[in-house]
């Protein structure tokens, strides 16, 4: 398989409305204006399909989700064909009545889809009731050799975990992608507001950092409000970092838009070179990271 040196990454950072077909419509759209401004990996924020339905706790949800393969891919498979493009797309995944998982697709330029990464951490915290809906992912930490990078795919809560990264950094991946919908609930924000967004920031600049790569982080805008609470307000600032965790571009926080950023793929060879991080990993030590807690 061919490797680019250079490769331009294209963020879709959009609100979304209640109605699921017309944000695929308004999805694809943004996917094509993309690769023909040179976008040649492009990944959506998470869950685009829908409005961030987690907020509550409803039966009826279910019904946005969809199999995989299934519409959407099927519509991003073209997409990736006809422009030559590697799309990582962010779905509601029905694998079985009564089983549902918060799934990446990930598609190759010549429309063939590589496989899927179901998110492993899922959160449960006030308007993220994600364990209601999700089953935690069962495939592991997962890399893809497409035709411009290899690359890995985490969701969103993965964010928060050195662990997560770390083990699709081994697995190959130059850049980890993270479809994102966090923000603000609004009654916080002006106290906690701040040091939320830039903790978020800060965790997945370091494991660009700690891991030698590149990292892309895709959020979503907008105030999106259930009846009868306050809603989230979504933070955006979708950002690419580079291996030595600099900010390489950052998107608004409430304008829908194409974030464009290219990368040079030699960096990540010279950045695990010359800070040799995997190759002074204490493996023999390390056995207790998968113990619950170490009395």
């Amino acid at each position: 398989m061919p490797h680019h040196p250079s490769v331009t990454l294209g963020l879709i950072q959009t609100s979304c409305s209640a109605n699921p077909s017309d944000n695929l419509e308004r999805t694809v759209a943004l996917v094509e204006q993309a690769a023909k401004r040179g976008a040649q990996i492009i990944c959506t924020q998470e869950l685009f399909r829908s409005q961030y339905f987690c907020q509550n706790e409803d039966h009826e949800n279910f019904k946005l989700a969809e199999p995989i393969p299934g519409p959407s891919t099927e519509t991003f498979q073209k997409l990736a064909k006809d422009h030559s493009i590697v799309l990582i797309a962010s779905l509601f995944e029905k694998r079985a009545a009564g089983l549902y998982h918060n799934t990446a697709a990930v598609i190759d330029a010549d429309g063939s889809l590589l496989g899927v990464y179901r998110k492993m951490h899922i959160p449960d915290d006030p308007l993220f009731y994600e364990k209601f809906y999700f089953t935690p992912g069962d495939l592991g930490f997962r890399s893809w050799k497409t035709r411009y990078a290899t690359i890995g795919v985490l969701i969103c809560w993965d964010q928060w975990y050195p662990e997560a990264a770390r083990l699709t950094a081994l697995r190959g991946a130059e850049i980890l992608f993270y479809p994102t919908a966090i923000g603000w609930h609004p009654g916080e924000k002006a106290q906690h507001g701040e040091n939320q967004h830039s903790a978020w920031e800060l965790i997945q600049r370091s494991h660009a950092v700690a891991n030698g790569c590149y990292v892309a982080a895709v959020n979503r805008i907008g105030h999106e409000q259930p009846v009868g609470g306050d809603g989230i307000e979504f933070w955006g600032q979708s950002f690419v970092a580079g291996t030595s965790g600099q900010i390489l571009a950052k998107a608004s926080h409430d304008t829908e838009e194409i974030l464009l950023s290219q990368v040079d793929l030699a960096r990540v060879d010279e950045a695990r070179t010359h800070w040799p991080f995997l190759r002074d990993r204490r493996i023999d030590a390390y056995g207790d990271i998968t113990r619950r807690l170490i009395d």
